[in-house]
């Protein structure tokens, strides 16, 4: 029989800020970004997400040049130490009993991010949802490059990215169930059966409006 399946989106969604700007800062601390200049342009970025009108590969020129030294190993051990001591303390904790509630349920759970897969997985890894889409990048001399690999998980990219996983299964759904905060989801929050806000943007927030979407006010 026929199971849903609940999508989330990552940030301030299931976790109480932003993993890559919790990853960005966590490189500064660690010595790795070195540039005065790089929380303040991290900032200025963010804020073009908030309104919808980021540039992806503007983003991962930026925030990958610091890791242009690392082996692909070296960032994949650095995101699991920043989601352990940074990112796994600010999960929602309602996000936490829905989770623990769907495995025990045996429902199916994917994290699509329009953050990088290596960060993406270390936080879903440690939230207890193993499948995630978020941005491939390619890899280069055994470290990773800002050149993004196929389709990047944001905006519409989410939908095509979730179609293709969707079509790829031996499992047909019932139902697909999204959660999400952002104004770029808004192409998967009308392409799901259903749609949860969690403390929404205004601009998505105002969309709900003519919806039958459910706001969610999680602390």
């Amino acid at each position: 029989m026929p199971k849903p399946l609940y999508v989330f989106d990552m940030d301030d969604t299931l976790i109480n800020g932003d993993c890559a700007m919790i990853w960005n800062e966590f490189l500064v601390e660690k010595g790795i970004a070195t540039s005065p200049y790089f929380i303040e342009e991290d900032q200025r970025l963010m804020d073009l997400y908030a309104q919808g009108k980021l540039d992806m590969q503007d983003y991962l020129n930026f925030c990958m040049a610091p890791l242009c030294n690392l082996s692909v190993e070296q960032v994949k051990d650095l995101a699991q130490e920043c989601v352990e001591r940074h990112i796994l303390s600010k999960q929602f904790k309602q996000s936490q009993i829905l989770i623990e509630q769907l495995a025990r349920d045996d429902i199916d759970m994917v994290i699509i991010s329009a953050s990088v897969t290596f960060l993406v997985e270390a936080v879903g890894l440690k939230l207890g949802i193993p499948t995630v889409l978020g941005i491939d990048l390619v890899e280069k001399e055994n470290g990773y490059s800002a050149q993004i690999l196929g389709i990047p998980s944001y905006r519409e990219g989410k939908v095509t990215r979730l179609k293709a996983w969707l079509d790829a299964q031996a499992n047909r759904y019932s139902t697909l169930h999204f959660y999400t905060d952002s104004i770029n989801d808004l192409p998967l929050c009308e392409y799901a059966d259903y749609t949860y806000l969690v403390n929404p943007c205004p601009r998505l927030k105002a969309q709900a409006k003519q919806t039958n979407w459910t706001i969610l006010s999680w602390d």
